[in-house]
């Protein structure tokens, strides 16, 4: 990479063109006393993004995709022409807050052994997003799985893999930094290499900082910066197909790094948890004002059980 600037801030959209329009403001409005450049990668939005960005932001460096190429390989095509020493990958669903971006590349700097950075999130009602979680493992599909992290969200066991205990007011060492906002080293980037793109959505950046903290990287969280992030507002049965996608994405990870033994029990463990379910949502079709959502989660779980029980777990 050719090293020009303080940070290059990579964009991936796809028919994201109002908020953005509002992400890219907020870039602009709040960064300062740095040397930054923009870098949005559209994934074949039909919205006219793409319209919206060169006559909005005709300084932006637009990269125009002819299909949706994936959060991951999007990504590490801006990766690839960024002139900064450091790349910050941030959601295009993202509002960078008071300085956010100056703020985490100073606490960068002040941590040279530091691979990644990541930020304080919020919901849009100024609620706390957490952010920042543990490496897959059966263990932690296991305790995921139970749902008994909502239950007792305050128990180090039970809130492991997401750290729910944990209030994110402190500066602390964590093993996966969340993609919506990720400041990555450039050096880190030159020694590991860029995002495995295997991985079409979810997990990808968990494989990613797997890899640096093998190289001998440390990811720190700072509190001291904030974004906003608008994540999270799909509805329910969307979110069950989500998460059937990011729970994919993990066994994927977990075949990649954990071996194949830990990948066939991992396949077990989720087969079991969307097959407890199905029953539920079966004995909920007779209610009228419920059957179509009864409908919608049956068929994802039948699908995820499907994908399981085929063996198809590419992560694409």
């Amino acid at each position: 990479m050719n090293i020009l600037m303080d940070v290059s801030i990579i964009v991936v959209s796809w028919n994201t063109r109002d908020i953005l329009r509002d992400c890219l403001k907020s870039v602009y409005e709040q960064t300062s006393d740095i040397s930054f450049e923009v870098i949005v990668i559209d994934n074949a939005s039909s919205d006219d993004s793409v319209f919206m960005v060169k006559s909005e932001f005709p300084h932006v460096v637009l990269i125009e995709n002819k299909d949706n190429r994936g959060f991951a390989a999007a990504n590490n095509q801006g990766m690839q022409i960024a002139k900064g020493r450091y790349v910050l990958l941030l959601n295009s669903d993202t509002i960078v807050l008071d300085g956010a971006i100056q703020k985490t590349l100073a606490f960068a700097d002040q941590h040279p052994d530091a691979a990644v950075v990541g930020c304080k999130v919020l919901n849009p009602d100024g609620s706390l997003q957490p952010t920042c979680f543990m490496y897959p493992s059966l263990l932690n599909l296991f305790l995921s799985s139970t749902y008994l992290y909502k239950i007792f969200p305050r128990s180090r066991f039970f809130g492991r893999e997401r750290m729910t205990w944990w209030d994110r007011d402190d500066v602390r060492e964590v093993e996966v930094i969340t993609g919506c906002f990720m400041l990555v080293r450039t050096e880190a980037i030159e020694q590991v290499g860029i995002m495995d793109e295997s991985f079409f959505m979810y997990a990808e950046e968990t494989d990613w900082c797997y890899r640096f903290n093998k190289a001998g990287w440390r990811l720190l969280f700072t509190p001291n910066a904030q974004i906003i992030h608008l994540g999270g507002q799909s509805s329910k049965i969307v979110k069950v197909q989500m998460n059937i996608e990011l729970r994919k994405s993990i066994l994927y990870f977990i075949r990649k790094n954990r071996g194949y033994l830990s990948y066939l029990l991992g396949c077990m463990l989720t087969l079991l948890f969307y097959m407890i379910r199905i029953p539920f949502w079966l004995a909920i079709l007779p209610i009228p004002s419920q059957r179509q959502k009864a409908i919608g989660m049956t068929n994802a779980y039948l699908g995820g059980s499907w994908t399981i029980i085929s063996g198809n777990i590419n992560a694409k």
